[in-house]
């Protein structure tokens, strides 16, 4: 059986940068940025503010979906 999953983008306070990432519970993993649980970009930037996600039914849709908004341009 196949789960579902989100994808999202996160930001700090100032809105300088920007993470993108995937996850099956969204709630839970705002809540990991915001308490910064976990090391990593998003910790080393303080990277809590959500700005944007999208829910897919299948998970492997969203993973794909992270990589394609990664290789986005910036402008």
């Amino acid at each position: 059986m196949k789960y579902g999953g989100y994808i999202y983008i996160i930001t700090n306070k100032n809105r300088t940068v920007l993470y993108i990432g995937s996850t099956t519970d969204i709630k839970r993993r705002i809540f990991e940025h915001k308490k910064r649980l976990f090391g990593g970009f998003s910790k080393k930037y303080n990277c809590c503010d959500l700005l944007f996600y999208e829910f897919f039914p299948d998970i492997s849709d969203a993973a794909k979906r992270e990589t394609q908004m990664k290789a986005w341009k910036r402008d």
